[in-house]
C-alpha cells in the first residue's frame, strides 16, 4: 500500500523550465559555496533535478560551462577607467587591476582562466576597454589586437598564481626553499646567480605586477608585427 502522505505528480509544483541563464546562475552558486571542481554537469543536473543529458542541449560541455561562469564573473570588472581621464598607461593598470581581483576570489576558475575561452558579452567588454586605451595610447590596430591577449594571458597567470599560494599546504615552505637555494648560490656553478638573491627577491608581488605591465606596454607599443603576420591578415 502507498505511504498516506505520498503525494500525486499532479499535486507537485512544476520544475521551471530549464534555460542557458538558469544553468550558469545555478554553477555560480555552486562555485561560490563548493569551488569550481564541484561545477560539473552532474552536480549541476542534481541541482536542477533533471538529468545530465538535458543539460547537454544548452550547454556543450564542461569546459564551455566554466567559460560561461568566467564571463559571467567578468561583468564584475571596474571598466570605467577606459572612459576616464587620466594617463592611459595607468587606466590600463587599473582595469586589469579590477579584473585580477575578480579572478582571485576564485582560485580555483583563475587556474581555469588561463586556458578557458569565454565569448560572452562581458568578456567583449573587457576586450574593447582594453583595445579602446591601447588605442588611446597611440598603439597601431594590430599591434593592440595581440597585445591585449598578452595582457590578459599575464593578468590571469598572476591571479592564479597569488590567489592560490596562501590556500597552497607547505607554498611557504616551499617560497623558503627558493629562497634559501639563491641565496646561497654557488659562485662557481652559478656565477650569474650568486650574489644577487636580494635584487631576485625583491619587491612585492603589487609592485612587480606594475612593472610586468609596463615593460608589455612598452613592448606592444614599439613592437610591430612579424611581416608574416602582417601579409596574412584578412
Amino acid at each position: 500500500m502507498p505511504a498516506a502522505h505520498a503525494r500525486s505528480r499532479r499535486e507537485r509544483p512544476a520544475k521551471p523550465a530549464l534555460t542557458r541563464d538558469g544553468i550558469i546562475t545555478t554553477a555560480l552558486r555552486v562555485l561560490r559555496d563548493e569551488g569550481l571542481q564541484r561545477v560539473t554537469m552532474r552536480r549541476l543536473a542534481q541541482e536542477l533535478d533533471t538529468g545530465p543529458a538535458s543539460l547537454y542541449v544548452y550547454v556543450a560541455n564542461t569546459a564551455e560551462l566554466h567559460a560561461a561562469v568566467l564571463d559571467e564573473l567578468l561583468g564584475e570588472v571596474d571598466l570605467s577607467p577606459a572612459r576616464g581621464a587620466g594617463e592611459w598607461r595607468e587606466r590600463v593598470e587599473a582595469v586589469l587591476a579590477s579584473y585580477g581581483r575578480v579572478l582571485h576570489e576564485y582560485p580555483s576558475l583563475a587556474r581555469a582562466a588561463v586556458v578557458a575561452r569565454p565569448s560572452g558579452p562581458n568578456y567583449l567588454n573587457l576586450l574593447d576597454a582594453l583595445l579602446a586605451l591601447l588605442k588611446e595610447g597611440g598603439v597601431p590596430d594590430d599591434q593592440a589586437a595581440w597585445g591585449v591577449d598578452v595582457l590578459l594571458l599575464v593578468a590571469t597567470a598572476d591571479a592564479a598564481e597569488h590567489s592560490t599560494h596562501p590556500r597552497t599546504p607547505h607554498s611557504e615552505n616551499e617560497w623558503n626553499a627558493l629562497a634559501d637555494a639563491l641565496r646561497n648560490a654557488s659562485p662557481t656553478d652559478h656565477p650569474h646567480l650568486a650574489g644577487h638573491a636580494a635584487q631576485l627577491l625583491s619587491g612585492t608581488p603589487e609592485l612587480r605586477q606594475a612593472w610586468t605591465l609596463r615593460v608589455l606596454l612598452d613592448g606592444i607599443l614599439r613592437t610591430p608585427l612579424p611581416d608574416a603576420a602582417q601579409s596574412s591578415t584578412p
